[in-house]
């Protein structure tokens, strides 16, 4: 399994961004496209893509002047990195406390129910 970075809260909006585009994108594009939900400056945008370039979750090529970014990481694989972590760290790796737990707190409607049931079946297999 490929080596995931820890991606901080702020960057994950970036990589939301590069997630979405599905093609790679400008800095300008992504600052555009944060820079009206977050109130985040240009600069502050730049430097969180600077970090996701040396973390190894971003590669970019320069065309011209331009630099143009496309992830190297999946969605996927962050979120189940980022899973792992949190199991781990919130609930000591132990899946059934954290099921519970959610269980417990959330409300289900009956297409979730009847979806969490055939998972489960789908498990026994």
């Amino acid at each position: 399994m490929k080596n995931i970075p820890n991606i901080s809260d702020a960057e994950w909006e970036v990589m939301k961004i590069c997630w979405l585009k599905s093609v790679p994108c400008t800095a300008n594009e992504i600052v555009k496209a944060l820079e009206e939900p977050t109130d985040w400056k240009p600069n502050t945008i730049k430097t969180l893509i600077g970090r996701l370039v040396k973390k190894g979750a971003l590669g970019f090529k320069e065309e011209g002047r331009v630099y143009i970014y496309y992830p190297l990481v999946t969605e996927q694989e962050c979120i189940q990195a980022e899973s792992k972590s949190f199991l781990t760290r919130v609930f000591g790796g132990a899946l059934k406390p954290m099921l519970v737990n959610f269980l417990k707190d959330e409300k289900l409607s009956q297409d979730d129910i009847e979806e969490l049931k055939r998972l489960l079946e789908d498990r026994k297999e």
